[in-house]
């Protein structure tokens, strides 16, 4: 029995369906490369503290993780207990959506977050995870925050050039500091 659709008609689909899936975007984000300073004086909030709980929920077609943040310091901005700030992806009704880019946080996770709040009113973190110094659980006065290199793709900021992010590490002590310095005019990196 003979085929339907001739050969040259399947061989045409079969081209347009790999030329397709070729040329259909692979997971991840660019992101403009922030400098510690560029975060400073961007971020709304600068806060430390632990993850305390989450919750997932939709706007609009989108599914936004709302975390919530006992705080034990303000470097910037407000003084509060808590905050909240939200992430894109997350599981809401039996859904579920992931963002290249987008931290995942567990509870008890503590860090220094560099918060913005946009016209949602609802504070996010700033760059993704370049808002994100992770806080050393070894019992020190004086923990080491890294903030570790992101692996999306970064450009430096008005040339547009693909740049390689870097970790950054220091001190809690040494991060208060040039938090300090940027809001006193006198800048840093």
């Amino acid at each position: 029995m003979a085929s339907a659709f001739p050969s040259s008609v399947k061989r045409a689909v079969l081209s347009a369906l790999l030329v397709a899936c070729a040329l259909a975007p692979l997971p991840s984000a660019t992101l403009e490369r922030l400098s510690l300073n560029n975060m400073i004086l961007g971020s709304s909030a600068i806060v430390r503290g632990r993850v305390t709980g989450s919750f997932a929920a939709f706007s609009g077609p989108v599914i936004y993780t709302h975390y919530q943040i006992r705080v034990s310091e303000t470097l910037k901005g407000s003084s509060a207990a808590t905050v909240e700030f939200v992430v894109q992806g997350g599981v809401a009704n039996n859904l579920r959506q992931t963002f290249s880019g987008v931290p995942q946080f567990a509870v008890g996770d503590e860090y220094v977050f560099f918060l913005w709040t946009g016209k949602s009113g609802i504070p996010q973190i700033m760059g993704l995870t370049q808002g994100l110094f992770s806080v050393a659980q070894d019992g020190s006065a004086d923990p080491t925050t890294t903030r570790s290199a992101s692996h999306e793709v970064m450009l430096q900021r008005g040339t547009g050039q693909q740049v390689k992010d870097q970790t950054l590490v220091m001190t809690i002590s040494q991060l208060r500091a040039q938090i300090a310095a940027a809001l006193a005019g006198k800048g840093v990196n």
